[in-house]
């Protein structure tokens, strides 16, 4: 069976602001990074193969502090990149609001559409189940764009959440079978990864 375990970057500046940051290539801040080292001790435990990353800033940041937990290389893939986010790239809600209305998600503001990122999405899993069978498979994306693969792997509208920053979602690609959904159990101690 193939595993994969996908991982949502750490948190940026942008998006404690709220700004949409799609394909802006924006930093980990502090918390990020701590965060992501968070989590690559909790995988640290587990048996990995692994790791492909969006070539975005934040997302290939993540996975490196990961493969230096892990052992493991990493290997950028450019389907993998957020969905681009068109003229609302740096914006937050209320300047979108303030710039096109109240209903500017019904404009064509240049954004990806939903279906091309779940078609490239989707050609990257069908790759890795050909080519790293029975293989456990980390990848480290972006937010929109894993509650969009992760809903059409799993073809169920229960699976489309919000991914949060360094959550672990794991699931067998072959059996559609979803052992973790958004999981964030290893943030809840201090920054040394210990608890409170």
């Amino acid at each position: 069976m193939t595993i994969i375990g996908f991982v949502r970057h750490g948190v940026t500046a942008w998006n404690k602001e709220g700004r949409v940051q799609g394909n802006s290539n924006i930093p980990l801040d502090e918390e990020g990074i701590a965060t992501a080292e968070k989590l690559a001790r909790r995988l640290a435990a587990e048996e990995w193969d692994i790791i492909f990353t969006s070539p975005m800033t934040r997302a290939r940041q993540t996975a490196d502090i990961l493969a230096t937990e892990l052992h493991i290389e990493v290997v950028e893939d450019h389907r993998l990149r957020e969905r681009s986010g068109g003229l609302i790239e740096g914006t937050t809600e209320q300047e979108r609001q303030q710039k096109w209305g109240l209903k500017w998600r019904e404009l064509d503001l240049q954004s990806e559409t939903a279906e091309s990122v779940v078609a490239r999405g989707m050609e990257f899993v069908k790759e890795q189940i050909k080519r790293n069978s029975n293989q456990r498979i980390l990848v480290v994306s972006h937010g929109s764009f894993l509650k969009r693969i992760i809903m059409a792997l799993m073809g169920d509208q229960k699976y489309a959440i919000t991914i949060d920053n360094t959550s672990l979602t794991v699931i067998d690609v072959e059996t559609k079978s979803c052992a973790l959904l958004n999981d964030t159990s290893h943030l809840v101690g201090g920054l040394d990864g210990n608890p409170i």
